[in-house]
């Protein structure tokens, strides 16, 4: 049966769920188009904390008007449950994309952290802490352009506090050290944040990894955070710094708000803040942020012994709070539980679903944590290890991790003699940076790879790990062409064909010459080229050079014509009788 919400909205299909709501998508009949459609689940309507958290995300959301902020449309309550309606986002959410794609390129990593600091920074100009930023609560739509969303713990300028454990609400993977301490939320916590999405999105990995989130957030408050260029020493040390001074531990050192953090990503990839000297990382003497290096006056030095004795005091305080946070989350992780025994089961070769639901029959919990790793065993999706193991003794309600392949290792071929078109296409699916350097080669067309280097035939590379491969590729021969007029047409030749260049002959024409300048003329001698001398001639199909030059004539001796003969008259004399013989000669006569 169709479920109308409000009169208006008709539920469509559940597209996604969270800890407190549902999100449908639904068909609005006034406007007629597509919403998506946030419901308090019935249970938690009763619930006051969930409630105001409820109604803190609509009415945070609702005064956001930007492009990179889920637009809201309308709140309402409808038999007791209360709704949001947001518009229909297109597309994936950022952490999606890095669990497919793995570390993103630097161009990318900064166009998506722009967007998101300029959502950010509406937010914070209508006094609204996010508080919750992080990869699974930013939108990636079709055409690339960043929504942010999820604004359930937000805090407005001028709201109260939930609980005193509110501060601490929010991913611990992307919690500000202050927050761990007991502190409350400031805009700077949400600057951290984003300084950690950052990170993720250049390596595809979170800063620290921990067994269960107490850990984690102690890593945050005393470890240092990890330099992006462990990971990929071409970064520029714009980024890094960047990135240090969003995650700086004691926030006095952090970006004071979201412009100063914009400003510096203005010209984060200009050539010339390549290589900018490195910001100094906090030391394990001060791990509230970065120490100031220098000489101190005599003034100077008294005032930061008071501001060092009020700091202490601060600490103490702070330490105190973050021991009652602490151990208030230890004793909520690790209280004791009925001790009931189940083995692990095999999960391995199943989807996760598949293997959510064979542990959940169980009695067992999947960590939402899944680790991503390649297997050249196992296909994409496809779970390959448990933590605790198969067979492993555990308790009902315990938390088993899943480890999920992320396909298959990516084998480099040998790819001379192949295009670089070709080379391109066999490496589409991995991250690997094609760089070419041509070798003219007149033995090979143009080209073809007579060599690869950083990365060689047989070597197993992670698919979504930036890498670079040097192809040397062949290119056509320019040569200068010498001089070879005057030079005999066979010495030409040679000379030209053994520098690679193919010739032609072509004779001159003599009509029209005098007898004169024919004498003077020089037989099988080169007179001029084409191309001329001293141009580059392409080693390329079709290409020569014409050599020029007379040939010697034969001229044979004029044949001697005979007279024609004249008609016979019988006069063997030529018709000119003889004086006294006129008739002796004819017939009859006497």
């Amino acid at each position: 049966m169709t479920e109308i919400i409000g009169n208006r909205y008709i539920l469509i299909r559940r597209i996604g769920n969270g800890g407190m709501a549902d999100v449908f998508l639904a068909k609005d009949t006034v406007l007629d188009r597509e919403v998506a459609l946030k419901r308090l689940r019935g249970e938690m309507s009763t619930d006051p904390v969930s409630l105001l958290r409820f109604q803190r995300e609509a009415t945070a959301a609702s005064r956001l008007s930007h492009q990179g902020i889920v637009e809201v449309y309308d709140v309402g309550e409808d038999n007791g449950q209360h709704y949001i309606v947001m518009e229909v986002v297109r597309g994936t959410t950022l952490k999606e994309l890095i669990h497919r794609r793995g570390a993103l390129d630097k161009f990318e990593a900064v166009a998506i952290i722009k967007q998101l600091a300029q959502a950010l920074q509406v937010a914070h100009a209508n006094q609204v802490i996010h508080r919750d930023i992080k990869p699974q609560n930013v939108l990636i739509k079709d055409d690339g352009t960043v929504k942010l969303t999820d604004f359930g713990i937000a805090l407005a300028g001028d709201a109260i506090q939930l609980t005193r454990h509110d501060s601490v609400l929010g991913s611990v993977h992307y919690m500000a050290p202050e927050l761990s301490r007991g502190e409350g939320a400031t805009k700077q916590s949400d600057i951290y944040a984003l300084g950690v999405v950052f990170y993720e999105l250049l390596t595809g990995e979170i800063p620290y990894r921990g067994e269960n989130p107490v850990e984690i957030a102690m890593k945050h408050m005393r470890d240092p955070f990890p330099s992006v260029q462990k990971f990929n020493p071409s970064l520029p040390n714009s980024i890094v710094n960047v990135i240090a001074k969003a995650t700086v531990k004691n926030r006095n050192y952090r970006y004071r708000n979201i412009d100063e953090f914009i400003e510096d990503l203005s010209d984060i990839l200009d050539p010339s803040r390549a290589d900018e000297p490195l910001w100094e990382f906090e030391t394990p003497e001060d791990d509230q942020g970065t120490r100031v290096l220098g000489t101190l006056t005599e003034e100077e030095a008294e005032l930061e012994a008071k501001k060092k004795k009020r700091k202490k005091m601060m600490i103490i305080g702070g330490s105190v709070a973050a021991v009652v946070v602490v151990g208030l989350f230890a004793w909520f992780l690790f209280r004791p539980k009925p001790k009931v025994d189940i083995q692990v089961p095999k999960v391995t070769g199943m989807t996760v679903e598949e293997a959510k639901v064979a542990l959940e029959q169980l009695g067992l919990n999947v960590n939402a944590s899944v680790s991503y790793s390649y297997s050249d065993e196992y296909e994409s999706g496809i779970v390959m290890a448990t933590k605790p193991g198969e067979g492993a003794t555990v308790a009902k309600g315990d938390q088993i991790k899943l480890t999920v392949s992320h396909g298959k290792m990516f084998e480099v071929g040998d790819y001379t003699g192949m295009t670089v078109e070709a080379v391109t296409q066999a490496l589409k699916d991995v991250n690997v940076e094609i760089k070419t350097v041509t070798e003219p080669r007149k033995d090979m067309a143009p080209g073809i790879v007579i060599s690869q280097s950083g990365l060689n035939p047989g070597d197993k590379i992670v698919p979504n790990q930036r890498r670079e491969l040097t192809l040397t590729v062949s290119s056509k021969m320019q040569l200068l062409i010498p001089d070879v007029t005057g030079k005999s047409v066979a010495a030409a030749k040679q000379e030209l064909e053994a520098l690679g260049i193919v010739t032609r002959t072509e004779l001159l024409p003599q009509a029209g010459l005098s007898l004169a300048e024919i004498k003077e003329l020089e037989y099988n001698v080169v007179k001029r080229t084409n191309p001329l001398a001293g141009s580059y001639y392409v080693q390329d199909e079709g290409s020569s050079v014409t050599l020029y030059y007379y040939e010697k004539m034969t001229n044979p001796e004029p044949e001697t014509k005979p007279e024609p003969e004249k008609p016979d008259t019988g006069n063997p004399d030529n018709g000119k009788p003889e004086s006294g013989n006129s008739g002796s000669n004819k017939p009859g006569s006497e």
